[in-house]
Order: C-alpha cells, then structure tokens, then sequence
C-alpha cells in the first residue's frame, strides 16, 4: 500500500466548547491514529478575532455553527482558501429555521408530519387565518385536533409544547433541552397556546413513548438510538456514570433510503433527525448539523473509518482506502473473548439457542378502585335546554346530541343555573311530587357540572335525546321542526381514585418483576428497541383510560403525571374492549330470568342444570333467602339514605343561596390524581373523600333507593343491586369516617345478594355465558388470536432459519424456499383472519399489520 508522504491537514474551525467534547475527542484521536491526518484546531480567538487571511491554511474544513459562532466568515474562508468540506457551509442557515428545514424535506420526498405555519410579524398579533378552540387549533382551515405539537420557527428555541385534548384531562407538556435530570414538565392548567411569536403546528405522532435519533456519516452510513421520549415523563435515564441511556435500533432499508436523502438535502455529511414511528410509517422532523453519538466506541470506530475513507477519497484519491485488518488504535488491546448473548440479548428464559423463549405476553385487566358510577335521567322541556340540541348537533331536530367538551358542559351549566330554584323554599313550594324531583335532578345536575372547578370529558357526559317535536313559523315565514321535549342523561363519577391509580401502578411494577426477572427497566430497552411490540389498549371509559396509563407508568418505570402517558401510550379501542350492544338482547333475557330467580319466594324455579353439577344450573350461586333479603337491603338503604339527607341539607341551602354565578371551590382531579394526601383535608373536616359533597353522595343513594324498589307498582329492580354493593363498598374504603349507621350490615346484604347476580347478569346457565360472552368479547378474542398466530409463525421462522444455518445445508433454492413458506404462511395468516372475522375486524387487522411492521427481521 502507497504510503502517505505529507498528511492531509483537516482544519476543525468550530468553538472550543464543542471542539473538545467527547465524541469529537475520540473520533479525531483515532482518525490521527491512521497516520495520514494532522488535526488542526483552529480555537475561539482565532476564529473571532484574527482575519481570514490569518486563519491556518488546510486540505479539509470542519465548520458548523453553533451559538456565537460567525458562519459567514467561515464562509468566506472557505471561498478564499477552496479546502474540502465535510459539511457545506451555505445550507447550515436552512438549519435554524424550521419552516425551511421542513420545505427541504418535503422538495426531497422526505415525509414529514401534516402541519400549517402560523407567522406573526409582532408578538399577539390577531391573524384571521388562525382559530384557536378548546380542543382544536385551525390554521388556514387546515384543523389539528389536541394532542397536537407547537414548535418555535426558530429552530435554536427548543421550547417546544404539547396540548392535550380535555377528554385526557387537558393541561399541557414543555419540551426543553435537558436540565440536570429533567427534558420535560407537565402544567395542567394551561389549556390555550402560545401567542407572542410564530409557530408550526403539527399532529402529534403517537409513538410508544419512544423517541429514535440518527446520525449520518456520509450518506451511506446511519446509526440510530433510541432513547425513552421526553414526552412521557421528562425524566432522563441516566446509567451509573451519569450518562443518558440509549439503545442502539435498526433501521428498515425505508428508513435508511430516508438518511442518505436527509444527508444529501442539506449536503451535511455528519449530521442527525428526529425519526418519528408512527402507525407504521416513518417520518423526519428537526435535521441538526453535525451531531455525534454519545458514549459508543463502536460509533467512534465506524465514524473514523468512514471520514478517513471520505477525507481520502477527496484529497489523495491514489491512495487505498481499505480499513486495515486490524484498526491501528486497537493494535495492543487484549482480545475479550465473545460471551454469549445474555437474558438481555435473547430472551427471558436465557442464552440464545436455548429449546424454549418467552415470545409473547397478553394480559386482560380491570380497572382499579373508582368513585361510583352514576347516572341522572330527567325529561327536560325549558327551552334553554332544548336549544341545546339544535346548537350541537348540527341543527338536526330528531337527532341527539351530546355535550362532552368544556365549551358545550359551560353552556349546559349556564342554562341550568337559571332553572334551579333560587331557594330551598322554592324548591320545596310545589306540591307536585314530580316537579319537586325535577327540580331536585336539575340541582344535581347544577351540583355535577360545577364540581371541580373545570370540566373534563373523561369523567362528565350528557345526552340530549329528542322526545318530542314543534313545528314553528319564522320571521321570514319559513317552518321548522324544533325539539319541545327530550330525555338528558347526565353520566358522571367512576373516577379513578388515588387507590386506584396506586393498584394499577403497583400491578404495572408486579407485572414487570414477575414477567421479566432481573431485567429491571430493560423491559423499556425491548420496547424501545422494537424487540418487544408492547400495545396498551383500554375502552374510552376514563377510569379504565387513567388505569391504563397508570398501569404503563409502572410497568415501564415512568415519572410523573398520567395525561402524558395517556396519551402516547395508551390507544382507545372501545370497540375491541366494550362489545355490550352485541349482547343486549340476550343479557335482557338473562336478567328478566334472574328477577324471575330472586323473587320467587320459593327460590326453586325449574333449570335445565342438574344438582350433580350445581354450576349449570339456572341462576348458580344465588343464595337461597334471597327473596327475603330484599326487603332487608331496601329497608337498609333507606336507613342510610335518610342519614345522608341529614348532612347535605346545609350544603344544598348554600347552593340554592349562591348567585347564579358562584362556583364551588374547585377541586382540581387531575391535580388531586398527582398527591398522596388528597383526602386528608377532608376527612378532618368531616366531609366525603375525593371531589363528591354530601350533596352529590345523597343524590347517589337517593337515586338507589328510587330505583331499587317501585313502591306504586310493588317491584323490584334488581339490576340495581350490583350498585347498592358498589356505593357501600366505596363508602366502607372511603368514607368510614361518617360513621354511617346501618352501612356494615347493608353491605353484607348488598354482597350476599351482588355475588350471585353479578355472575349471571351475563347468562345464567353455562350455554347462555358462553353465548353472551362470545359476543361481547368476539372482537377482543379475534385480536388475540392474531397476535398469538403472528408469534407462533416467527417462531417457526426463527427455527427453520436457524436448523438451516446449524446444518450448513442452505443453497439459493432452499433460501428461497424459506421465503415463500415464510410469505405463504402468512399469506395463510391474512387468509384465516379475512374467514373468521366481520369486516370491521379485517379493517382493524390491517392496523394490526401496520403496528408490528418495526418489529425485528427474525433472521
């Protein structure tokens, strides 16, 4: 090989505060290493003080801005003295401006995230192409429903906000460069976005809670990390020495295709982007000139054979560029020997090779502790109401409409604060016993919307349906249908409490320990590194939403606050998880044959069971006095339900006295969620735990009461008593300091009576069950089974792969037999999922298909 006779001289004309950074510092030692560089360190004096002209003369330039640091004069070096540039100096000022950074991409074919620009000359200025509403923003018509990202233009402020929509909880995440141990904060009562300057909008990519980073050198070589994204929790995982934890990924030839691109767009041979996998595609955004990766010796080796092999072929094309056999830094290091791939590289049952891998893990959890769930249904006919429905619903008389965003819950409050009485004698003036229950339910209503302080989606819905209708003439002439009666259905409480959010963390970090031993949080590294396809699903319940993310929080060892995680983690499928409406006409069977049950005085209704086996028979597990404890637990609600009139009446009177625009003290749930204490205050206070007053508590038992016995008819409504049990349940856990009379022994009653309805509301005998249950569960059961096909075929793969590879026997020909069985089996795959399941199930299939495309090649 053709020696060198003079070394190339490669100038660094960068600051000292990068120059000297360890990746810098490392990379350069080995490219002198080779014998064939000297590195000349150009330092701040030089390159702020002296002329150009004075500048040390080199072959090779390394320059990249960063702050302070005079681009244009390295550009007119550059201009003087002609050396090869490793990064073009032109192209670095589309760097600090993310709009052009953007236009780049898009002019390479480089797909990035959907967004609108949002320019403003002077700060707050008014722009009539931007609307701003509570859970959208609208640039130009173009809409971004919350989550949706804001990002300064000027891509040196690395403020950048996340908006969460209200149905999450609301509130908003910072991003920032890392400060000591932090890369985000959460603040939950900013709900409007920035106005003082120019933006870009752009939707929010959900992607697992992890954020990946490449780095080019040369458009031929890309190293990517992944690195738990500040989107989750803001909090850096750090190794003993203090160093972020990253973790090494591969890149799909797509993807790699996209960092040669990138390296060419901005002709920035060193460079590194965000890669955003989302749903899966991949898409680019924030480019940075010349960034290294930290802490990998084996980067550091890749990247100086790279720029030798560049810096060569620019400068001394006659000589070879090969990497030697042995890398000239390496020369005296003492060879290891290869230790087999660990639990961590393999698996969790050991050494790669072993006879048997944990391939997949599915769980199905319930959520954790909650207030109880309560519903008030009135037949409204005040016009203030009514108007309502045409408002939101796109003026569509017949149709019924719901109210769910803070917007439409404040117009619903505002109308229902001038229709309570304004008093309790007024309340108790009319002699109708149904006005007064109206008016009682409207002050509940009132009571419900103003709870809290602001509202939430996730746990305060209303329905408005229409019942009735009017025709009604117009000024102008014209006759339209207006609604002139509707049912309102208010759904409220089945918040998660702190308990709750405890259980579900402590079964998340259960989960990780028992399902993975000794991993610690390398449950995050298999995520994150796409060897783990970890999917969090929960239906749009927000108490099962927050146990979701709460689970997530434990199971993946994340910090903070749940509406983050919620969001980035968790994916709402309430098709999958709550089938209800594909079993109603059965579980009404159901429940009319177990009324038939329970309130037999005799209790010995034919069954098509038999007492050999107790379990088929009809209505099992129903204890055999039920008829007589019946009249036991509705005496017993009453008793409790008096108790709690007793303390709410002074509320009640303060409410009805307050000027139609007093608010209660809010009581943030969101806010309450993040504390260990929430309840403390009020429990010395002698007031009900979480954000429920005596008021709303005597509602909840009231309404029981009413519902669970129709003393006119002399009925019993035993679908009710699976919630008598849960509001004693709830009140024993939470408000065992009331003192409540009677409570215990109702509860006794209430969970005799629940044990053996709660079991046989979904079929009573085993066929109905299991008829119910498959209905339900149809779309759930479908999903899982896909899942657990798709692994079993890697598997195969996996071990056909490596019986070829042990056997030494592969030709071409049976190479390509592996892969058409491998694209045959699932072939087979797609064809059985389009046979067994409905067309909405293929539909989601396809996005099972697109969700593991990132998972790892099995060879």
């Amino acid at each position: 090989m053709e020696k060198i006779t003079e070394k190339i001289k490669i100038g660094v004309c960068v600051m000292e505060k990068k120059v000297f950074s360890a990746p810098m510092a490392q990379i350069f030692d080995r490219l002198q290493a080779f014998g064939e560089f000297e590195v000349i360190h150009f330092g701040d004096k030089v390159i702020l003080e002296d002329p150009i002209e004075s500048w040390p003369i080199c072959d090779c330039l390394i320059a990249f801005y960063s702050s302070g640091y005079p681009l244009e004069k390295a550009e007119a070096y550059a201009a003087l003295r002609k050396p090869f540039l490793i990064n073009e100096l032109e192209p670095q000022y589309l760097l600090h401006d993310r709009r052009k950074v953007y236009e780049q991409l898009e002019l390479f074919g480089i797909p990035v995230p959907r967004y609108a620009l949002v320019i403003r000359e002077v700060p707050s200025e008014e722009l009539d192409y931007f609307i701003e509403e509570e859970d959208f923003v609208e640039v130009d018509g173009m809409r971004f429903w919350k989550p949706f990202v804001e990002k300064p233009i000027d891509a040196d402020n690395h403020s950048i906000m996340i908006y969460y929509p209200s149905s999450a909880g609301g509130g908003m995440k910072e991003l920032f460069r890392k400060v000591g141990n932090r890369s985000s904060e959460f603040h939950s009562e900013v709900r409007s976005v920035r106005r003082e300057g120019s933006y870009i909008y752009e939707e929010f990519m959900p992607t697992g809670g992890t954020d990946v980073k490449v780095y080019t050198v040369g458009p031929e070589y890309a190293h990517a990390e992944a690195r738990k994204s500040p989107v989750v929790d803001g909090v850096v995982m750090r190794n003993p020495d203090g160093k972020e934890v990253r973790y090494p990924v591969l890149l799909t030839p797509n993807e790699k295709e996209m960092a040669r691109k990138v390296c060419i767009a901005f002709r920035q041979s060193v460079c590194g982007f965000d890669l955003l996998r989302s749903e899966g595609r991949s898409y680019v955004c924030d480019v940075n000139g010349w960034s290294f990766v930290k802490n990998s010796h084996k980067y550091y080796d890749d990247s100086a054979c790279v720029l030798r092999k560049m810096l060569l072929d620019a400068k001394a094309p006659h000589l070879s560029s090969a990497i030697p056999p042995t890398l000239p830094w390496k020369v005296n290091e003492i060879v290891q020997p290869s230790e087999q791939l660990t639990r961590q590289g393999s698996g969790i049952n050991g050494y790669f090779g072993q006879s048997e891998e944990l391939r997949s893990v599915i769980a199905v959890i319930r959520h954790g502790d909650r207030t109880p769930k309560q519903k008030v249904k009135l037949k409204v006919t005040e016009e203030k109401l009514l108007s309502l429905i045409m408002k939101y619903n796109g003026g569509r008389p017949r149709s019924e409409t719901k109210l769910k965003s803070a917007v439409q819950l404040q117009d619903l409050l505002d109308a229902t604060r001038t229709l309570v009485p304004r008093t309790r004698q007024d309340l108790e003036g009319d002699n109708e016993a149904e006005d007064l229950e109206h008016a009682e339910k409207l002050l509940q209503v009132k009571a419900v919307l103003e709870e809290g302080g602001h509202f939430s989606g996730i746990y305060r819905k209303v329905q408005l349906k229409p019942l009735k209708w009017v025709k009604v003439t117009k000024s102008n002439g014209e006759v339209e249908e207006r609604p002139d009666e509707a049912l309102m259905i208010l759904k409220y409480g089945g918040v998660l409490t702190h308990a709750g959010r405890k259980q579900a963390e402590e079964l998340g970090r259960y989960f990780r320990n028992k399902i993975y031993p000794g991993e610690g949080t390398g449950l995050l590294r298999l995520h994150s590194t796409y060897r783990h396809d970890l999917k969090i699903y929960s239906s749009d319940e927000g108490r099962v939403q927050m146990s979701a993310a709460a689970f997530a929080k434990g199971l993946l060892d994340l910090e903070g606050q749940l509406t983050p995680i919620l969001v980035s983690l968790v994916s709402k499928d309430s098709s999958m998880l709550d089938g209800l409406e594909n079993a109603h006409t059965e579980m009404e069977e159901a429940k009319a044959r177990l009324n038939d049950i329970i309130t037999s005085s005799a209790n010995t209704v034919e069954s098509n069971g038999s007492h050999e086996f107790p379990w088929t028979v009809d209505g099992a597990g129903i204890p055999p006095n039920a008829s007589e404890l019946l009249p036991e637990l509705i005496k017993l609600t009453k008793k409790v339900t008096e108790q709690v009139k007793i303390l709410a009446k002074d509320e009640e009177e303060q409410l009805t006295e307050r000027s139609l625009y007093d608010i209660i003290p809010p009581y943030d749930q969101a806010k309450a969620l993040g504390k260990t204490n929430i309840d403390v205050d009020r429990i010395a206070a002698g007031l009900p735990c979480g954000s429920e007053g005596f008021l709303l508590m005597y509602a909840r038992w009231k309404k029981l009461e009413r519902d669970l016995y129709n003393e006119h008819k002399e009925r019993f409504n035993i679908t009710q008593i699976p919630d008598v049990y849960d509001s004693c349940k709830y009140d024993l856990l939470h408000n065992a300091h009331l003192n409540l009379e009677g409570l215990d022994e109702l509860f006794k009653v209430a969970q005799a009576l629940a044990d053996g309805v709660i079991p046989n509301e979904y079929g009573i005998n085993p066929k109905q069950k299991l008829k119910i249950g498959s209905k339900i569960a149809r779309r759930l059961l479908g999903k899982l089974l896909i899942d657990v096909r798709n692994t079993r075929e890697e598997a195969i793969s996996v071990a056909e792969l490596k019986n070829n590879q042990e056997n030494s026997l592969s030709t071409n020909n049976e190479k390509e037999d592996t892969e058409a069985k491998s694209k045959n089996s699932h072939k087979n795959d797609e064809i059985r999922k389009c046979s067994t399941m409905s067309e909405t199930s293929m539909d989601q299939d396809d996005d099972d298909d697109k969700e593991t495309k990132y998972r790892l090649d099995p060879k």
